[in-house]
């Protein structure tokens, strides 16, 4: 009994800290554009009962597949479109088929039960793998379902057995893949995959020829088979989009090439550590498991010099870079939890001092962090920020106290309880850090509506932000060389920039117009326009 409730013991750890990291205030943050996109898509799905020929407010939107906004869709319906909460648990589910897909998947590697639990833990609390797990837009589900296939995939070239099978499931899974964001993933993670292993593992891909072939197929099939559907169903707008979004890959977000050189940093919790990791020379002799650490680094490099050649860059492009970069990490863990010792070189203790000892000092000055910020409203916080820094002050303490034991085990699971504790106490309190005295939503706006029996419109394209808070799709009034297709309707309300406030008064002047106030989504004190409308009242005489 004592021996089946040990091997279940870590599983259990990385279940709970996963858990506790995806849930944990999943409402509090405000809606970004990116889910903001999705949000209204999935919406407008249930409104319209059309999945296919995808909307954003009411007009063709065919930047991204389906399939995630399928999964949110579903979730929306089931539980309302007005929770939060739901319409993110369908990211929240793949980044746990990410994790668990990963801890498998280094067991594949043959690194050992506790090794591929820590590449798994260190994986979701590297930063941009959480925040992007709980951030329901097209990367995070792109990528599992690329990990998915790879894993399939590796079962294919390893075993004899079920040959068929994991073809047919690596390509399913690549085709999801590709409805989840196009090919991206296809280039930015499973391409680098493929050129390591055939480096390092070339001897496996004998007489499996055939069977990557039937996986390469399936998974385009399936994947384009969306974009097909659209380009025959409504041509030119697909056409216009395509050409858009194409040209973008040159000419919107430029960076330099060198633009990623500092991608470590999005792992965070582990940016010192992942980067030793890629010191191959020095960290070879140091592994267990050489050509498993070779085909890592080369995973993560060959991942990071594919996006670098695109000339669009964004930091959340990383996401596939930090994937196997996790596993890189790993085995630099690996070998400190078992060779920070005495006979550990003095250059080599400070690196770890150094690297490690970082954490112990943001564990001892988080206390004094949030009395600082919290300021006024710290009473209403008091119990939460209390207990909260006794318990990270405590693992600030074992840290230290690991270090100064060689004994990076305490070291280690410290630091992962650090970052789930401050997950936890600081996401509840994470609106007193934005205020905005100036926010306003569109809730006012839609009481007018249902009040007044009226209809609102734009005269521009309104950020998605705000048609997702809105509730519903905004019409944009049509204009042909600035002649003004006025509604017919004697009241409506219109939306429009503050620079336009003026200007409107000319685009209707047979009506009364009455400014109402300033929707500002905005949670931070920012002057930015674009979560900004004034919100008029627009009147006239019944003809």
């Amino acid at each position: 009994m004592i021996s089946k409730l040990h091997k279940y013991k870590q599983p259990a750890l990385l279940f709970i800290v996963t858990t506790i990291l995806l849930f944990s205030g999943l409402d509090k943050i405000e809606v970004n554009i990116m889910e903001a996109r999705n949000f209204i898509s999935a919406r407008e799905m249930v409104q319209n009962d059309e999945y296919l020929l995808t909307t954003l407010n009411n007009e063709p939107r065919y930047q991204k597949p389906p399939l995630p906004t399928w999964l949110t869709a579903a979730s929306g319906a089931a539980f309302g479109f007005d929770s939060l909460f739901a319409l993110r648990l369908p990211v929240v589910a793949i980044t746990f088929l990410l994790v668990i897909v990963y801890w498998q998947y280094s067991k594949l590697l043959e690194l050992g039960s506790t090794h591929s639990i820590n590449n798994a833990l260190i994986l979701i609390t590297s930063f941009y793998i959480f925040f992007a797990g709980r951030d329901n837009q097209w990367d995070m589900y792109t990528h599992s379902f690329m990990m998915v296939s790879i894993f399939f995939t590796s079962l294919l070239l390893l075993k004899d057995s079920y040959q068929v099978r994991n073809s047919l499931l690596a390509g399913l899974f690549m085709g999801f893949s590709i409805l989840s964001k196009g090919p991206v993933s296809l280039y930015a993670l499973f391409l680098p995959f493929i050129i390591s292993y055939a480096i390092v593992y070339s001897n496996l891909f004998r007489r499996k020829g055939v069977y990557l072939l039937v996986m390469l197929i399936s998974g385009l099939v399936i994947g384009f088979s969306w974009y097909i559907y659209v380009r025959v169903k409504d041509p030119e707008p697909f056409r216009i989009i395509a050409s858009r979004e194409t040209s973008n890959w040159t000419s919107y977000e430029i960076k330099p090439f060198y633009y990623y050189w500092s991608f470590f940093l999005q792992s965070g919790l582990w940016a010192i550590a992942s980067l030793i990791s890629l010191l191959y020379p020095w960290l070879k002799a140091r592994v267990n498991h050489l050509k498993a650490y070779r085909f890592a680094v080369l995973w993560t490099l060959l991942s990071l010099l594919l996006l670098s050649l695109i000339p669009e860059k964004k930091s959340r492009y990383l996401v596939p870079v930090l994937i196997p970069l996790a596993l890189t990490t790993g085995f630099y863990i690996e070998y400190l939890l078992y060779n920070f010792n005495e006979r550990m070189g003095r250059k080599e203790k400070k690196v770890v001092y150094f690297s490690f000892g970082i954490f112990a000092l943001i564990a001892f000055a988080y206390p004094f962090a949030l009395f600082f910020l919290l300021k006024d409203n710290l009473q209403e916080y008091i119990w939460l920020v209390i207990g909260s820094s006794v318990l990270i002050f405590g693992c600030g303490y074992l840290i230290v106290k690991g270090l100064l034991q060689k004994n990076f085990w305490k070291v280690f699971y410290s630091m992962i309880a650090v970052f789930t504790i401050i997950v936890i106490s600081v996401i509840p309190m994470y609106k007193e850090f934005v205020y905005n005295p100036d926010y306003a939503s569109t809730a006012k706006a839609q009481g007018l509506e249902k009040d007044l029996n009226i209809k609102t419109y734009t005269l521009t394209s309104v950020a998605p932000e705000i048609v997702w808070d809105f509730g519903k799709a905004i019409p944009i009034i049509e204009t042909n060389d600035n002649l003004i297709a006025v509604p017919g309707e004697s009241k409506f309300g219109l939306m429009v920039d503050s620079k336009d406030s003026v200007a409107i008064r000319s685009y209707f002047p047979d009506y009364q117009i009455e400014k109402v106030y300033r929707i500002n989504l905005h949670y931070k004190n920012q002057k930015k326009e674009r979560l900004i409308k004034d919100y008029y009242l627009l009147s006239r005489e019944s003809i």
